[in-house]
């Protein structure tokens, strides 16, 4: 895709070091961070630096730390001990909604507001002060199998896996420079699946979009060519 819209999307930017070899620039670094509630300790001494432009897979143990450590990722919590570093900035200095904007999260259980899918997928433009565009919204739906039709749809009048959809493309339509998803494909049956993967390896191939996925799904662990295992709230 080389629509003007993609222009929020970072390029990968390399940097040679003095050895030569071409790096990619840490999106994120994470330094001895930790995440407890009372006396439980829910991340511990997380030290991790994130690539612009992966496309990583967290996999671990249900209550391993996953989901806690994307929330702070996407400023939804805190650490409550460590540094974490967005292009090099503590992401507590960033202004939140701005932040939102470019770290992106999309939850399992995707809920579509309003009473229409113009509704939601109008809201990135209105909070952007922009004019609703019907030829990119059409454009984007098609990037998922659906077409023009559902722009006036009743959100009750779509299926889960549509419904899934068009929240990622709520996500999407300005991309960010990082998105999160936190096990998006749960439920959905295989052709639904295959859609949800086809847009996000898009934009992580064709655009450089940083992708950090959250999954138990055995065939996405198999697939995933970067993965990071979390097991007690630690980095193995």
């Amino acid at each position: 895709m080389k629509d003007n819209h993609m222009s929020n999307v970072n390029n990968v930017k390399a940097f040679k070091n003095i050895d030569g070899v071409k790096h990619l620039k840490n999106i994120f670094e994470l330094t001895d961070l930790s995440y407890q509630v009372g006396d439980k300790k829910i991340l511990k001494n997380i030290n991790l630096n994130i690539e612009q432009g992966k496309y990583i897979t967290f996999v671990g143990p249900s209550g391993s730390g996953k989901s806690t450590l994307m929330r702070i990722l996407a400023s939804m919590i805190s650490a409550t001990s460590g540094e974490a570093l967005f292009n090099g900035k503590k992401i507590s200095s960033y202004e939140p909604t701005e932040y939102r904007r470019r770290v992106s999260y999309a939850f399992q259980q995707p809920t579509l507001f309003g009473k229409t899918v113009k509704d939601n997928l109008e809201f990135p433009y209105i909070v952007r002060g922009k004019e609703f565009d019907w030829e990119q919204v059409t454009k984007f739906l098609n990037y998922v199998n659906l077409d023009e039709s559902y722009i006036d749809k009743s959100v009750n009048d779509v299926s889960g896996g549509e419904k899934q959809r068009i929240a990622l493309l709520r996500n999407l339509i300005f991309p960010p420079e990082v998105l999160i998803t936190d096990e998006v494909t749960t439920g959905l049956d295989a052709d639904n699946k295959e859609i949800v993967h086809n847009i996000l390896n898009k934009f992580n191939q064709d655009d450089g979009l940083t992708i950090l996925r959250v999954t138990h799904d055995d065939s996405e662990i198999e697939q995933a060519t970067d993965k990071v295992t979390v097991k007690n709230g630690e980095v193995i």
